[in-house]
């Protein structure tokens, strides 16, 4: 016979995979439906077991009656007694002989009435009066006293719940009034009221406390610092000092704690970063020195981490103004405790720049630039700015530069000025011009045998060998940084910042940031990419011509103007008369009291304006700035007067012509027009420097030397030069170095030598001797008293 064929197809491979996904959410579902019943089942059992609890708790336990105690003799005499006693129907009314009946119903199933087809139990034992449950109780006589239980905790067993109890152990009386006693006593002495101190002796208990707790920190410091690698634990115990709870000290003690903690870190920190160890590395065997080491460097980051954390809160509890729940520290001493922290985060940032958490710190700090304290703006910036100046590198100065440029742009430009001013602290102009590491970017050739050989000798060749070791190992120590790496963390850190810079004078031009916008434009405009040149050039007139800005911004803009087109600009074909137009108008708008700072960004515009753009410079445009600069130099302060006469020195030595204006004869035709703001049309040739001579009766001396100096045509030789000291310097330098910023004389008047006199005079010797004679002759008359009368000059007065 044939194999039967089987008739069902084999199922295809996605049959196959739906019906398996089907399989699965079945199986699934089961899994999930035997948690839930057996979860069910853990709850009833876990109920049970709580009802039996309460069951054994309120039930007392019944003792079970003595069955010999029971005769059946006794019990016939009472039937029969109880038979005697029982009335006879006659003499009950119906109402209790119902009730009779259906007691008796009711009694037991011997004497109940099958008749009736009403059920045993008409209600549930719960519904029961509380009497009939109270009457079902047997009645037994005690003749010992019950002793108290204590229910414990039931055991579960296969037959069921077994509940458990325990006698309770009895307490002689005499004993507890004994005890009470006692305690009652040490009540009475314990509630003695303390002695409230005064003043004076809260101070002394103060400085006592306060002393114990600065030998405590100053033990732990100096443990730590003495052995940092052993003694790496106690910096925990000094960090916890930072919580302390004493009112009296609270707030000295976390500041002392504060500091003491900085300054630490500062000393025991490595110069290198301390990075995390791998899986690798924590596996292999080490020396147990280097396992010291890696103990000391893992407590140091962890606790230098919950050091930082803990200034971070106490910041944010001041600014949130937040009272803790201990209330150890008043919401005034807040603000003292959050200025320490900040001034500890200052100080971490300059000094630990290469150290972990940096960026954290960096982050903490931006954001307190623009803090509404100016204390604490003041020294964030300061600290940013002392960052900047020392960043030789400039991986700090990067970091710091891209959270201001954020934090600026989220705050919709709306920041403090300072915050912008820190970025001319950059040391990107310095490190350009001047190079640190000249010797590292080419190195050394050495020379090789062949020239040795043919140049030296045997003994010079072993020297020189040498020699070319030793110079080999120093450049490996040095370790510098190439000049490449520190070009390309400066050209990043350029981009951002000429980026903010942009966006201001793009979308807030009436910004009050725009002055530092302009100052740093000016400084930085000599790197800026060629590109940008035209464009902002037409930015910076479109300011000027707005009349929106003051003249100390117009000033920034000029000097801005200028500093790109003496740079890279040259090869731009740009007219710059507007700007010097500008400039000449805005002279006479400087301040000439105290606040004459201004006066430095004009010796500065004119120093690239004309001096370093001598070719481009006309002699008319030189004469015309020439002549408004001695005008100038008459209502300004000393040290102002003193910049612009070096200016002019400076002029008259590079435009050798302009020495016609110390001529009283005219150059060609026309007459001096001083109100015309246009240079080139103001007929300067036709004008003298008649300022000088004025200025030459000037109460300051270095100002009557200058005034003197340029009168005699400014000679580098003879008596009318000037000494090394004046013309070496330039006119910024002058204007600082006789500043008047304290309104003292600067340099001092010199004190008058007194001269002793043989004759002190004294008294009527200093007066004339007419004056005297006629001073006695009043004295010596008798003075006559009239009677006053006033009526008169009322009477006139009245009419």
């Amino acid at each position: 016979m044939k194999a039967r064929r089987n008739k069902k197809q084999i199922p295809s491979f996605r049959k196959l995979l739906k019906t398996s996904k089907v399989k699965l959410e079945n199986k699934l579902k089961n899994k999930q439906f035997k948690q839930q019943s057996t979860l069910k089942k853990y709850r009833k059992e876990q109920r049970k077991l709580r009802q039996a609890v309460k069951d054994a708790v309120s039930k007392k336990p019944i003792p079970l009656e003595d069955p010999k105690e029971k005769r059946p003799g006794k019990r016939i005499e009472r039937e029969e007694e109880e038979e005697e006693e029982a009335l006879p129907l006659d003499m009950m009314d119906e109402d209790d002989l119902q009730l009779m009946r259906e007691l008796g119903q009711r009694a037991s199933f011997l004497t109940r009435d099958l008749s009736s087809s009403e059920p045993v139990h008409a209600k549930k034992r719960k519904y029961e009066r509380v009497i009939d449950k109270y009457e079902k109780i047997p009645r037994t006589l005690q003749t010992a006293p019950e002793k108290e239980m204590i229910h414990l905790l039931p055991i579960k067993d296969k037959s069921g719940i077994i509940p458990q109890t325990r006698e309770k152990p009895v307490i002689d009386n005499n004993q507890d009034e004994e005890d009470q006693e006692e305690v009652e006593l040490e009540e009475e002495i314990v509630e003695d009221p303390i002695r409230e101190l005064t003043l004076e002796e809260h101070l002394i208990e103060r400085r006592k406390k306060l002393q114990e707790k600065k030998m405590h920190i100053a033990t732990l410091a100096s443990a730590i610092l003495s052995d940092p690698e052993t003694n790496i634990k106690k910096l925990k115990e000094l960090r916890s000092m930072l919580m302390e709870q004493d009112p009296d000290v609270a707030v000295t003690v976390r500041k002392l704690v504060i500091v003491s903690l900085m300054e630490l870190f500062k000393d025991i920190t490595p110069s290198y970063k301390i990075r995390p160890l791998t899986e690798a590395e924590k596996s292999t065997k080490i020396r147990k020195e280097t396992q010291k080491l890696r103990e000391f460097e893992e407590g140091l980051v962890s606790q230098y981490k919950f050091y930082l954390e803990n200034l971070e809160q106490m910041v944010k509890d001041w600014k949130q103004r937040k009272l803790k729940k201990s209330n150890v520290v008043s919401l005034k001493a807040y603000k003292g405790l959050a200025e320490v922290a900040v001034k500890s985060l200052c100080e971490l940032l300059v000094s630990l720049p290469h150290f972990n958490f940096h960026n954290n710190i960096i982050v903490l700090i931006v954001p307190l630039m623009n803090d509404v304290s100016k204390s604490i703006s003041e020294m964030c910036c300061e600290a940013v700015k002392k960052l900047f100046k020392q960043d030789k590198l400039g991986q700090a100065s990067l970091g710091v530069i891209k959270v201001i440029s954020g934090f600026v742009k989220g705050r919709n430009y709306e920041v403090r000025p300072e915050m912008l001013k820190t970025f001319l602290c950059l040391r990107i102009k310095e490190l350009e011009v001047k190079k640190d590491t000249e010797d590292i970017n080419k190195p050394k050739k050495f020379m090789t045998f062949k020239e040795k050989r043919k140049t030296l000798s045997r003994m010079q060749r072993k020297w020189k060998k040498a020699e070319e070791k030793l110079e080999r190992e120093l450049l490996e120590a040095e370790a510098s940084e190439s000049t490449e790496r520190k070009l390309k963390l400066h050209t990043e850190t350029l981009n951002i910042v000429f980026v903010t810079y942009f966006r201001i004078l793009k979308k807030a031009q009436r910004s009050p940031l725009l002055p530092a916008v302009l100052e740093g434009l000016a400084k930085f405009a000599h790197l800026i990419n060629v590109e940008f040149f035209d464009d902002l050039l037409v930015v910076l007139h479109t300011l000027i011509e707005s009349g929106d800005l003051s003249y100390r911004e117009s000033l920034h803009c000029v000097q801005t103007a200028f500093h790109i087109l003496s740079g890279q600009g040259d090869v731009l074909n740009i007219d710059p008369m507007k700007f010097y137009t500008h400039l000449y108008k805005t002279l006479f708008k400087l301040h000439a009291g105290a606040t004459n700072e201004d006066v430095e960004i004009v010796l500065q515009c004119l120093d690239v304006m004309l001096t370093k753009r001598r070719k481009q410079v006309s002699q008319q445009r030189a004469l015309a700035f020439i002549k408004r600069l001695c005008t100038l130099a008459l209502h300004v302060l000393p040290n102002s007067s003193i910049g612009i006469l070096a200016t002019n020195r400076i002029l008259m030595h590079t435009f050798p012509k302009t020495d016609l204006l110390l001529d009283n004869e005219s150059q060609g035709s026309g007459v001096f027009l001083p109100e015309l703001d246009e240079p080139e049309y103001c007929n300067a040739q036709n004008t003298a420097l008649w300022e000088l001579h004025a200025l030459q009766r000037h109460y300051h001396p270095i100002v009557r030397r200058f005034a003197a100096h340029l009168m005699a045509g400014a000679p580098s030789e003879g008596s009318a030069a000037l000494k090394p000291e004046l013309s070496r310097r330039s006119a910024a330098e002058l204007f600082e170095t006789y500043s008047m910023a304290a309104m003292t004389f600067n340099p001092p008047v010199e004190s008058s030598s007194s001269k002793r006199k043989n004759e002190v005079l004294q008294g009527d010797s200093f007066l004339n001797e007419d004056l005297n004679q006629l001073i006695k002759r009043h004295c010596s008359e008798a003075a006559t008293h009239f009677p006053l009368d006033f009526t008169k000059y009322l009477k006139t007065s009245l009419r």
